[in-house]
């Protein structure tokens, strides 16, 4: 059986042949953590000062991503297991002497003449490849504290990521959801990686029971988890006052190079169009053929006959054919994936849930799914494979400092790939009824990528600035919150079921504070791009490469520009919802809605 192959396993070697690999690894990076010391209190005394830090900066980073990665990837693979817990622990204690280390460089960069350091980047040419991080420190001037301040929260890092961590453990390894009766009458356990499966399903009654379960178990825990997440914003607040934000909103936008403008923007343009999701979500219950929809029958594509299985090694010819269009040099990179085991593929017991690709700068991308022969999985594959590429071209292109793009433009990478496939299947597709499934699914994504990820967002904005106001929340101000955010996103024609408001409980990026609105502004962007590549336009997708080969070496939102896509201007957003509603059309023009019950 393919699952107990090797080659769908990580190869952790990759990264250290063995512990005591790992080990010298963490020693000399201890020392150069200890040499870098010696720039401190003289970092901006001279140009070649400035330099030798960095270089050496450069240097512990490399070594640092590794090794910090080696422990993460091996506690993920068993998250239950208590050695990978142990060296988890380690490298995140590693992971605070880092940050404490080298906490002086950005502190003695903005207390310093800012005339000064213009004038060693003009004059010493080893210096521009540190450019764009030393002019961001100075452009986040006011933002920064002392040296003494830094060291502090340095220090805290740890404990600042505790109800994430506590999260991961609580949801990940200690939660038993229980068992369900399957469309076959076998009973089988609920896991959070075969949740959306049984959404799916074309019995009401299995997808009702998955959800119910799913929702007993997190309604159980939660009071628990709402001192979790209410903890991880107070920080986020308590954090960007001290850096002197006006909100933690302009704080985490700053961070992503990109605008309160474009949030905003986003939000009108979601709100604006509703009407359009109302439409999509009103067809589906004529499609279900139901006299009522609930909550858990969003899911289901009403076009699939069957829950069709696919293997592993049919999803990924699928993704190599929908991606060839992106040119010879892409699709090596694509076959090295896939042929040198960058993605471990399989769920496995107390392996963490979702998927996942983190770039390792000189090694390799390793991308953590849990396949289960869903179709959904395929796009999953070219999802996270798009993160991956994105880190091979900024890693190949940039230094490490460089490299490390942010969220905003990595969304954008990977949603164009589903977009691809997407399209790819149902152009190929010659069957009118799995035709209309695919478009079908084509909705579905956009629905829970611009619409879904946005309602996260308004919720996320809602709970920042009730706190950043004073006022205290409960669970049951945080339920009444989502529940309304789900009335309204979903509107009249669909049963707002009293267990979703529990949903928000078990959002994990709700641990990265403002993270999930780049995924509506990543779904923006890439149906712009992806529509010029389709459309063959002369020379676009070596621009495209281009803008994925720089890193962070442009803002996010003027790297997007490169490819023509502008986030402030709410036109964009036109682009995105006049699509869905042309989406929405074709499948009307395509299928009779009657055909259902023939």
């Amino acid at each position: 059986m393919e699952k107990t192959q090797e080659k769908y396993n990580w190869d952790l070697t990759d990264l250290f042949k063995d512990k005591n690999e790992f080990e010298n690894a963490i020693t000399n990076m201890k020392q150069d953590l200890e040499e870098i010391q010696k720039y401190k209190g003289m970092l901006c005394d001279n140009s070649n000062n400035l330099y030798e830090c960095y270089n050496l900066y450069e240097k512990i980073l490399m070594n640092f991503e590794k090794i910090y990665s080696y422990g993460m990837f091996s506690y993920h693979l068993d998250m239950g297991n208590q050695e990978g817990i142990k060296l988890f622990k380690e490298v995140e204690n590693i992971s605070s002497e880092f940050n404490v280390a080298i906490s002086f460089i950005t502190p003695e960069i903005i207390s310093s003449d800012e005339n000064i350091i213009k004038k060693f980047l003009k004059d010493d040419i080893r210096l521009n490849k540190y450019e764009r991080d030393i002019n961001d420190a100075l452009e986040k001037k006011k933002h920064i504290l002392s040296k003494e301040a830094e060291n502090i929260i340095a220090s805290y890092s740890e404990i600042f990521s505790a109800p994430e961590n506590i999260f991961d453990v609580l949801t990940n390894a200690e939660f038993k959801f229980g068992t369900l009766v399957d469309e076959n009458k076998n009973t089988v356990e609920l896991t959070d990686a075969t949740y959306s499966k049984y959404l799916k399903s074309s019995s009401i009654d299995v997808r009702k029971q998955a959800f119910e379960l799913m929702y007993k178990k997190y309604s159980e825990y939660i009071n628990t988890i709402t001192e979790m997440y209410l903890s991880n914003v107070k920080k986020t607040v308590v954090t960007s006052k001290l850096r002197k934000y006006k909100s933690s909103l302009e704080k985490a936008t700053t961070n992503d190079d990109s605008t309160i403008k474009v949030y905003e923007t986003l939000m009108q343009g979601v709100n604006d169009s509703l009407n359009i999701n109302h439409e999509f979500v009103s067809m589906k219950k004529k499609l279900l053929n139901l006299n009522e929809v609930h909550m858990y029958d969003l899911y289901v594509n009403p076009f699939e006959k069957t829950q069709d299985e696919i293997s592993f090694e049919e999803a990924k010819m699928q993704v190599k054919e929908a991606l060839s269009i992106l040119g010879e040099d892409y699709n090596k990179i694509l076959n090295e994936a896939f042929e040198n085991r960058w993605i471990d593929v399989f769920e496995k017991k107390n392996k963490r849930g979702g998927a996942y690709s983190s770039g390792v700068y000189g090694v390799h991308p390793f991308v953590l799914m849990s396949f289960t022969g869903n179709k959904r999985d395929v796009s999953t594959i070219a999802h996270e494979l798009g993160h991956s590429i994105h880190s091979y071209y900024s890693n190949k292109n940039q230094n490490i400092i460089n490299s490390d793009y942010t969220i905003m433009t990595a969304e954008v990478a990977s949603t164009v790939n589903e977009l691809l496939l997407s399209e790819y299947q149902i152009k190929n597709e010659k069957d009118n009824r799995k035709k209309a499934e695919l478009i079908y699914e084509l909705l579905e994504m956009i629905r829970a990528t611009f619409y879904r990820q946005s309602m996260f967002a308004e919720f996320e904005k809602e709970v920042h600035e009730k706190i950043e106001n004073n006022q205290m929340l409960s669970s049951e101000d945080l339920n009444n919150l989502y529940y309304k955010l789900n009335q309204k996103y979903f509107g009249n024609d669909i049963i707002i079921d009293e267990q979703i408001k529990y949903e928000w409980a078990r959002i994990p990026h709700f641990y990265s504070d403002f993270y999930v609105y780049k995924y509506a502004t990543g779904i923006a962007s890439a149906i712009c791009i992806a529509t010029k590549i389709l459309n063959n336009e002369n020379g676009y997708i070596q621009k495209y490469i281009d803008m994925l080969s720089q890193g962070c070496t442009k803002k996010s939102v003027d790297l997007l520009k490169m490819v023509d896509v502008d986030l402030e201007d709410p036109d964009t957003y036109k682009i995105i919802t006049n699509f869905y509603k042309n989406k929405i059309d074709e499948l009307n023009k395509l299928i009779n809605i009657n055909m259902l019950n023939g």
